[in-house]
Order: C-alpha cells, then sequence, then structure tokens
C-alpha cells in the first residue's frame, strides 16, 4: 500500500479501514491472477511477424527461420507477413497501429533506427509505440578492399585515408544503410576522410570493391567472404566486437587498432506498445529458446549471422542507443533520404 493510501486509511474509522485494505488486496491479487492468466492462455491463435522487406532478403529469410522455430515452442503457428516500401516504414505503420496483444509482432532491424534521422513526419515513433522483445541474430560485416590497395592491416588503412584525404571511397548499399554507417563510424573513429559511393544494393556495392572501381567496403560476411576466399578482395578486420566464427583468423578493428568500435547489422522482435509484460515474457523466452537451437543456429551461420538474445529490457536500451548512435553519424554524414 502506498504512504498515500496508508495516510487516507489511517483517518478513517478502523472498520472502514480495514475494508478498504481487503479490497485494495483484492484486487491486486486479481490484477496479478489476471496477467498470470493470459500469459497461460497465450498464445490461443497463430502469431503473425511483419516483415518490411520483400521474400527471400535477409530479414525476410531471418524472420521465416524464427517463425519456424518459434512455432514449436509457443504450440501455435508464426505466420511471417511481408509488407515492404518505405525502407520499412509500410511494416512498423502497420505494427504499431495493431491491437497490443501479442498476436502482431514486428521484425525490426538495425536499418529502422536510421529512419526518424533521415525521414520527416514518421506516422509512428519508434521509441514510443513499440515494445522491445528480444534481440535475435546480429550480422556481423566485413572491412574489404581491393588487393591492390596498400594496406596490410587496419593501421595500413588508416595512414593511406590521412594520406590521400578526400580520395579514399568506400561502397555501401545505400545512404542510412547500416554498411553506410559502418563506414562513416569507422571514419570518426579513425579521425580520417572517406568518400562515399552509395549503389543498389550489397551486392553491386561488393562487387564494385572487388573490381576496384572503390577502395574498400562494409560488406556482409555472407556476400565478402567468397570473394575473400578467391583472392578478389582483402579482409582486414570485422566489425563486431568478437570475431565471426566462420572467420575466426580475421581480427575484429577492436583489436586491429580502432578501440572501441562495435557495429553490426541485427534482426530483433518488437511488439505494439502495450503489449502484455506477461507475454513479452513468454516470447523473450521462447525466442531465447528457438535461437539457440542447433537447427537455428546453423540457419543463420549460412546466412552469415551470430545468434544473440537478450532481455527485452536489454534490447529496449539497444534500440534507444542506436537511435541516438545513428542520428549522430546521419548528421556527421550530411546523408538525406532525398
Amino acid at each position: 500500500m502506498s504512504s498515500s493510501v496508508e495516510m487516507a486509511a489511517s483517518s478513517l474509522p478502523a472498520a472502514l479501514a480495514k475494508q478498504l485494505a481487503a479490497l485494495l488486496c483484492t484486487v491486486a491479487v486479481a490484477t496479478l491472477c489476471a496477467g498470470t492468466a493470459g500469459a497461460q492462455g497465450y498464445p490461443a491463435k497463430p502469431v503473425r511477424i511483419v516483415v518490411g522487406y520483400s521474400p527471400g532478403g535477409g530479414t525476410d529469410t531471418t524472420a521465416r527461420s524464427l517463425a519456424q522455430k518459434l512455432s514449436d515452442h509457443l504450440g501455435q503457428s508464426v505466420i511471417v507477413e511481408n509488407r515492404p516500401g518505405a525502407s520499412g516504414s509500410i511494416a512498423l505503420e502497420r505494427v504499431a497501429r495493431a491491437p497490443a496483444d501479442g498476436y502482431t509482432l514486428l521484425m525490426l532491424t538495425s536499418n529502422e533506427t536510421v529512419l526518424p534521422a533521415l525521414r520527416k513526419n514518421l506516422a509512428f515513433d519508434l521509441q514510443r509505440d513499440f515494445a522491445a522483445v528480444s534481440l535475435v541474430t546480429i550480422g556481423p560485416m566485413v572491412l574489404v578492399t581491393h588487393p591492390s590497395l596498400p594496406a596490410k592491416n587496419v593501421k595500413d588503412l588508416v595512414a593511406l585515408a590521412k594520406s590521400h584525404s578526400h580520395k579514399l571511397t568506400f561502397a555501401s548499399s545505400g545512404i542510412g544503410g547500416t554498411p553506410h554507417l559502418a563506414g562513416e563510424l569507422f571514419a570518426q573513429m579513425a579521425k580520417v576522410k572517406l568518400v562515399h559511393v552509395a549503389y543498389k544494393g550489397g551486392a553491386d556495392a561488393v562487387v564494385a570493391a572487388a573490381s576496384g572501381e572503390v577502395g574498400m567496403s562494409f560488406a556482409s560476411v555472407t556476400a565478402g567472404r567468397p570473394l575473400v576466399d578467391a583472392g578478389r578482395l582483402k579482409a582486414l578486420a570485422v566489425t563486431s566486437a568478437k570475431r565471426v566464427s566462420s572467420m575466426p583468423a580475421i581480427p575484429t578493428l577492436d583489436e586491429a587498432g580502432l578501440r572501441g568500435y562495435d557495429y553490426s547489422a541485427w534482426y530483433g522482435v518488437a511488439a505494439p506498445a502495450g503489449a502484455p509484460q506477461a507475454v513479452i515474457a513468454r516470447l523473450n523466452a521462447d525466442i531465447g529458446k528457438a535461437v539457440n537451437t542447433p537447427e537455428m543456429k546453423e540457419l543463420l551461420a549460412r546466412q552469415g549471422l551470430e545468434p544473440q538474445t537478450n532481455t527485452a529490457e536489454q534490447f529496449a536500451a539497444m534500440v534507444r542507443s542506436e537511435i541516438v548512435q545513428s542520428a549522430r553519424l546521419v548528421a556527421a554524414s550530411g546523408a538525406s533520404a532525398e
């Protein structure tokens, strides 16, 4: 009982105060039981994961892999619904307006944390309108250069960039995307100037680096590793805090001299704001179980992804931090959606 309620009760006759206390206890117990019952009864029907990109892409593939395993733990079908367009905004708006009952979820990605900095008048607020559920996986990138670039390691690359100010180019999949901001973060932390060249997609950006059209690129492990193995690209470092299991010999940027660098693409699950905490807790637990099955780990590894889950509170803090960091990087780069 709060202090204000206690003070009010103390001013009442003893019999009435006892009745008030009993009523408050009954309400508290009923609320607790309702929350527990809601968790036990969830899900009573299929769950939907909305994806803001077309079928076959990385976000869609990850969502479908998760849906397959998550349905085993939830005991209900988990359906993937594609709502592509406007850099994921259409899907975000769809979920923001959905009932907050845990039956409509969002596959949230690192790309969406850039939207508030790039686009005005969004129909949703990324922090106000969504409840974080869990991180699912991260997609480390690999810093690759054309073999002709005279840099054997990251320190050489930084020295080269400082000696050729505004001349060292790097390719990305587009303005505001994770590979673009990975390059901007590299430039800021290394205190160098890089020239950004945007391509239509990640595959085009990696091919541009392999052909020598640009000097370097921050590529997904899936796209970059085959060209590294073929000798068409040099891998200098990975962008994650830990080494990548499929490229264990390649150091992290932190190990290579850029202390504190940690920037990866990621995928997670969110729900509409106001979703019951008991339901979020159930989803968080079952996502953790699903992601850490051997089958799911293998599916993610094929996509160059590393399984990584956390608590709903940790994921919410991560999203907030990335929104701030994305805004800072976009402002420093001068990027815009137009």
